[in-house]
């Protein structure tokens, strides 16, 4: 009975967003854009809680929100990690050992409405915002994102410019905004009426069309040392936005994995990860 509801409840919404498209496209379009834009979960639960408490560092102001940061000391470069959606900064916390096992001085974020940092609604340039707020604060050297927050790390190497960084590392990130879209209209059954109002917002808010939104675009103006790490069975994200992202990324380093999901959690992924991370570029 459960799963009946769960499966009709985001139609009922989609009848409802289309309905309101009739006589008010734009507010029908924001409603469809802010239900993309929160997330079902990614507060800290269980072991989570304790973990993130113990190594919690400060919040700082970002936008209408409070970015809480973590910081574990170390003697050697800095490294900044970013997470993906519905998550937290804990699914770091195996990687984290390996990088303190080397001295890395390790910086972490939730992203705004995720894990300990406040706010309700999340996408990549928001995202990108909070990373490059972070980046002014605590100046890595290296910067790894995984999932949503590989995207924006994409993102914010193409918006911002940084000129600090050494190397960036990129795990199961996404890359189509029109691909996203399509598995998003299909969820909660959009008309094309709403879509179309729905992309006019997003071109509106952010400069970019749904074709437009493209990690894989983005890449092109990237000579960033990069290490791209994906899954050739990844449920979540395909494995080819990543291959199309190494393609136009200038001198980036492609690792394709298979059986480990999309999570990329597993001792040979972190191995590659330090591995690169101690080059000299």
């Amino acid at each position: 009975m459960k799963k009946t509801l769960q499966r009709f409840i985001p139609k009922a919404i989609g009848t409802k967003i289309n309905a309101l498209s009739l006589v008010n496209p734009r507010a029908a379009a924001q409603q469809a854009f802010n239900i993309f834009c929160t997330p079902r979960k990614g507060k800290p639960y269980g072991e989570q809680v304790a973990y993130l408490e113990n190594v919690a560092y400060e919040r700082f102001p970002s936008g209408s929100c409070e970015l809480q940061a973590y910081h574990w000391e170390g003697t050697g470069k800095k490294v900044l990690l970013i997470h993906g959606w519905e998550s937290n900064t804990h699914r770091w916390f195996k990687l984290v050992e390996e990088l303190q096992k080397e001295n890395f001085d390790i910086y972490a974020i939730d992203a705004p409405a995720h894990g300990n940092s406040t706010g309700t609604l999340l996408n990549v340039p928001r995202y990108a915002k909070a990373i490059e707020e972070t980046v002014q604060r605590y100046q890595p050297d290296h910067i790894i994102g995984h999932s949503i927050g590989g995207l924006a790390t994409v993102f914010h190497q193409y918006t911002y410019k940084p000129m600090q960084f050494t190397s960036a590392v990129i795990l199961g990130s996404a890359s189509e905004l029109s691909e996203i879209m399509v598995d998003y209209r299909a969820i909660l059954g959009l008309n094309n009426r709403t879509m179309k109002s729905l992309e006019q917002l997003v071109k509106e808010l952010f400069g970019f069309d749904f074709k437009g939104f493209s990690g894989v675009a983005f890449a092109k103006e990237l000579t960033l040392p990069a290490l791209i790490i994906h899954d050739k069975f990844d449920k979540i994200t395909p494995v080819s936005a990543s291959q199309n992202i190494h393609k136009n990324w200038k001198g980036s380093t492609y690792i394709e994995t298979e059986g480990f999901g999309h999570s990329l959690y597993q001792e040979e992924v972190r191995s590659e990860i330090i591995k690169f991370l101690k080059k000299e570029f």
